[in-house]
């Protein structure tokens, strides 16, 4: 089974001083997605959940949308020639009666742990048919004072970014501020699909009622997974993409960027953010 962190030998420089010491790294591996048997799609991931992973992907594809429509989730025995289980590529079975999606859904390519879109034949192929649409009745509503907490909460959370100081973060929390789960991986978009896929496992979707927040830039893949997981409100510590603010837009998305400190940029559904009287035009 794969590891999380590996340790390598590394060369360290300190105002002139050189020692050889080993260093903890974010392990990072090819995930390969089956579904029915049939090859999806291969990510490079850090290890560790991912029979979530997988089930998270689906979600965002549009696959699936609640736990009984998945027969089974397994490794792959034999997956390299030496018949040797590697535990890098899993094969999800959907349950009887699940339509297998079209061909065009496959990416017969190499995907990157910074790009879950690469090898999308064109823009208008990822704009999936949400199975969740955005609907909080009674509407989220969360003060800036909250959202400004988050990241703190996130970062505390980390276990094995204080280890590596190179993973990715995403978590769900609730309208109140609760934590209610964290995933780290090497890409942005397989912890959002983490995430989901555990949310999914759970019986928990759609997440109407709970704030996503990731630790780096907010990108259209990133907003498209919330809103395929019904998720309200998308919170970034960074940039998002102009994409991703049109996708936020267009869906009901409240999107929500450079949350760091007291400041933050809400580029969505601003009417999620209870700003109270103080908030003007600029």
């Amino acid at each position: 089974m794969g590891r999380v962190t590996e340790r390598r030998r590394t060369l360290r420089i300190r105002d002139g001083a050189v020692t050889a010491r080993p260093d903890t790294l974010a392990a990072e591996e090819p995930l390969e997605i089956r579904l029915n048997g049939r090859p999806l799609a291969v990510t490079m991931r850090t290890p560790g959940d991912d029979f979530a992973l997988a089930a998270g992907f689906l979600v965002s594809e549009g696959v699936i949308g609640s736990a009984d429509e998945v027969r089974s989730i397994v490794y792959c025995a034999g997956a390299v020639d030496e018949g040797v289980n590697t535990y890098n590529v899993v094969d999800v079975q959907l349950a009887p009666g699940v339509p297998v999606p079209e061909t065009g859904l496959e990416r017969n390519v190499y995907t990157s742990s910074s790009c879950g879109l690469c090898g999308k034949a064109s823009m208008d192929a990822v704009r999936t048919v949400a199975r969740f649409p955005v609907a909080d009745v009674p509407p989220l509503r969360v003060s800036p004072t909250l959202l400004a907490e988050l990241p703190g909460r996130l970062r505390a959370a980390q276990r094995v970014f204080d280890r590596t100081g190179g993973l990715h973060a995403a978590a769900l929390f609730s309208q109140t501020g609760e934590l209610l789960d964290v995933r780290e991986d090497v890409g942005r978009h397989n912890a959002v699909d983490k995430l989901v896929g555990r949310a999914l496992r759970d019986g928990r979707l759609p997440l109407s009622r709970a704030i996503l927040l990731v630790s780096g830039r907010a990108s259209f893949e990133l907003a498209q997974k919330a809103v395929m997981a019904g998720v309200p409100l998308l919170a970034a510590v960074s940039a998002p993409s102009s994409l991703a603010v049109d996708l936020a837009a267009e869906s009901g998305l409240t999107l929500v960027g450079f949350l760091r400190g007291s400041q933050m940029n809400v580029y969505a559904g601003e009417e999620r953010i209870a700003l109270g009287s103080s908030a003007r035009e600029g």
